[in-house]
């Protein structure tokens, strides 16, 4: 039987909802609205013969839609009226199991069950003729609403940042972290207070013309140490250029720091890179590339490995806010999201992007709103409160190997030096500005003053500590200084397992070059 003697049997037995004479019309406009309760019963009965007969849901479907129209043309659409009818029903007139198995509420099963642990907002009210119409789309089910509705450009308030510390160095009332032992505690603080001695001496090395270039981490020390503290030697760490807290937290030592500022042949990367461009197979910190952002999709990588190998470890990667406008970033997230790895996105948001401020490279509420648009769960915290930022990566770490998931930590924070000893960030910032964070929230005078309350550090052990890391630091310098330099055959090697006979020919060049111009090359690299 074709679908059209069907229509013409429906319209013969039910004329009311087919084509209307103009007597009808006449008629039924002296008459008050159909009542679609004496209606439904007959509805009913043509579903069941439809079904019945055919078999087939797609005619009961195409029927429903039909009558769906002409019930609403008739004005007679009021779900009210229907009190044992879904209208889910009449609208996808389908079997439970070809609609995703919906209950009677099926609201509750349309957010995406992937990651269990997390809370779907709850949804504004709408219109509950549209309530049941629902996409089944890749990523889960979607609600169609009437209304025409466009996101906002940003939230109503910024997100909150965490903290435990307040400015005065005392923890705030019914905050939450983790538990530092005086062990750890002290640790933490000494190699803080080893990080900004190291930052001045370098930097007075640079000035003086001992070293070529350098780039301090003064005001981020809490970033540096406190992330590293909360992490083992079996995360892989990928730095941007800003994290030396954390390699000396792994155990590099003063005179590696320097032989590699001053690339010596006892540095590892063989004189080879510009001077704090750090890197140790051993500690699991990859050289430090120049490139902005190039090592957060590497981090991914690495991350996707320990997933595969099933190891008990997690990828972490250091980035500014600058690192955010590039395009590795964005891809990065979105490859950690979908593969679910186990990575850390630590994001340094120190307000500049060396000249450039946050309010000139994006218009988003920092970084962390970016984590939650690529599917990432994220948190925003002080970056001047050691503690916090503790608490927050060693959470993080816990999330991240447990559950195979990324997280992405925004720590808000403030470049008191220079970008580098390229730049004079006084040209584009007040001095003021820059004063006030030295002094005012400064994160290694907070966290001394927390670890004084608890009785464990005073004034002469500050003293002893500064001066015993001054004078390890200068005598590493020393060395390194008159350590030789490594031999010019260096410059090719390590990239190809046997040298091509490209490189061949460019250091036969090369060392002609030197013969005939002595003087323009330095005398101390042994050619």
């Amino acid at each position: 039987m074709s679908i059209s003697l069907f229509m013409s049997i429906s319209l013969a037995t039910y004329p009311s909802i087919g084509h209307q004479t103009k007597a009808n019309k006449e008629r039924q406009s002296e008459k008050p609205p159909l009542d679609l309760s004496s209606f439904l019963p007959h509805l009913l009965d043509l579903f069941s013969l439809l079904h019945s007969t055919m078999g087939l849901w797609f005619v009961r479907s195409r029927l429903a839609h039909h009558l769906g129209q002409k019930m609403a043309s008739l004005g007679a659409l009021q779900r009210r009226s229907w009190p044992s009818v879904s209208f889910l029903q009449l609208w996808n007139p389908l079997p439970s199991e070809l609609v995703g198995g919906f209950s009677s509420n099926p609201i509750n099963r349309w957010s995406d069950q992937r990651f269990a642990s997390v809370k779907a907002e709850s949804a504004a009210p709408v219109d509950d003729r549209c309530r049941y119409q629902v996409m089944d789309f890749p990523g889960g089910k979607v609600m169609f609403i009437p209304e025409m509705r466009f996101l906002a450009e940003s939230p109503g308030e910024r997100i909150s940042c965490y903290r435990v510390l307040d400015d005065d160095g005392q923890t705030i009332s019914g905050s939450s972290f983790q538990e530092v032992s005086k062990e750890i505690a002290l640790k933490m603080y000494g190699d803080m207070v080893t990080l900004q001695v190291m930052d001045t001496i370098f930097y007075e090395a640079q000035r003086q013309g001992r070293i070529s270039f350098y780039v301090t981490s003064i005001g981020e020390e809490a970033i540096n140490v406190a992330s590293a503290a909360a992490l083992t030697i079996d995360d892989i760490v990928f730095p941007q250029y800003r994290e030396p807290g954390v390699l000396l937290w792994r155990g590099f030592t003063l005179q590696e720091f320097a032989n590699q500022c001053f690339g010596n042949k006892s540095d590892y990367g063989k004189g080879r890179q510009m001077p704090i461009h750090y890197g140790s197979n051993r500690l699991n910190y990859f050289t430090v590339s120049s490139p902005i952002a190039t090592q957060i999709p590497h981090a991914v990588g690495a991350a996707y490995s320990l997933k595969m190998d099933k190891k008990h470890a997690c990828a972490v990667t250091y980035f500014g806010d600058g690192g955010t406008s590039e395009g590795d970033f964005h891809a990065a997230l979105n490859f950690a999201a979908v593969m679910e790895v186990p990575v850390i996105f630590f994001c340094r948001n120190n307000g500049w992007a060396i000249s450039t401020p946050t309010t000139e490279q994006f218009r988003s509420d920092g970084a962390v709103i970016r984590g939650q648009a690529y599917g990432l769960r994220s948190i925003r915290v002080d970056g001047n409160d050691a503690l916090a930022v503790y608490s927050a990566v060693h959470e993080a770490r816990e999330m991240a190997i447990r559950e195979s998931r990324p997280i992405l930590v925004e720590a808000l924070t403030y470049r008191v030096g220079h970008h580098s000893t390229s730049d004079d960030s006084t040209k584009y910032r007040p001095v003021d500005e820059i004063e006030h964070w030295r002094t005012a929230r400064d994160p290694v005078s907070r966290y001394r003053k927390w670890i004084e309350r608890n009785g464990w550090w005073c004034d002469d052990a500050e003293s002893e500590l500064r001066s015993n890391v001054r004078k390890e630091l200068l005598h590493a310098i020393q060395a390194a200084e008159k350590m030789d330099k490594p031999p010019l055959a260096e410059l090719f090697t390590d990239v190809y397992d046997q040298v091509p006979s490209n490189l061949h020919e460019q250091e036969r060049l090369l060392r002609e070059t030197i013969k005939q111009h002595p003087g323009d090359y330095p005398p101390e690299v042994p050619v």
